[in-house]
């Protein structure tokens, strides 16, 4: 298992939608591995692939006090109602942004032996991070989906270095709506 550098906003492979899965093979869950040590690390609730530099539709998603789990070319089957949340994102270090997220989601999967899975989630934050972690899947990130600006908040104390990020990230999310 090794730790690799996550990949921040303005590196094209987070933009781009991930490739399908054909075979849960072992270079898979080496992939896995080094996802879910990548995710710990940096200390998040999820990881896609594409975070860390490959192009395939693998996520992991670790709650608070649970195993991490992998799900391979997830794909949302059910969603429904909206609720306004606080998030953020480990590609863009630094800021929070309040975004529209589904009051319930079903996610169908394949688990690390290939096995399909389909997860329920409601109105908690695994809900949340299947969302956001399958918008990686698709070239999407949060940012995209704030409605404002004004939405876009960063954190910790005032940094005149951090301005220069604040301008890519307004460019960013420009582009993509």
């Amino acid at each position: 298992m090794t730790v690799r550098p996550i990949r921040y906003l303005g590196d094209p492979v987070l933009r781009r939608p991930s490739k399908k899965v054909s075979r849960v093979d072992d270079s898979i869950r080496r992939l896995i591995a080094d996802m879910t040590e990548s995710m710990i690390e940096a200390q998040g609730v999820g990881i896609a692939a594409a975070q860390i530099g490959v192009g395939l539709r693998v996520v992991v998603i670790g709650m608070p006090g649970e195993d991490p789990f992998p799900l391979v070319n997830p794909e949302v089957i059910k969603r429904s109602g909206e609720r306004r949340l606080d998030e953020g994102c480990l590609s863009v270090p630094g800021y929070r942004g309040v975004v529209t997220r589904s009051e319930f989601i079903t996610v169908k999967a394949l688990d690390a032996n290939g096995r399909e899975v389909r997860i329920k989630a409601e109105n908690d934050l695994l809900a949340q991070a299947l969302e956001h972690e399958v918008d990686h899947v698709n070239g999407t990130l949060y940012v995209d989906r704030v409605d404002s600006n004004e939405d876009l908040v960063k954190l910790g104390p005032a940094d005149p270095t951090l301005a220069k990020e604040r301008a890519t990230v307004t460019a960013e999310q420009t582009e993509g709506n």
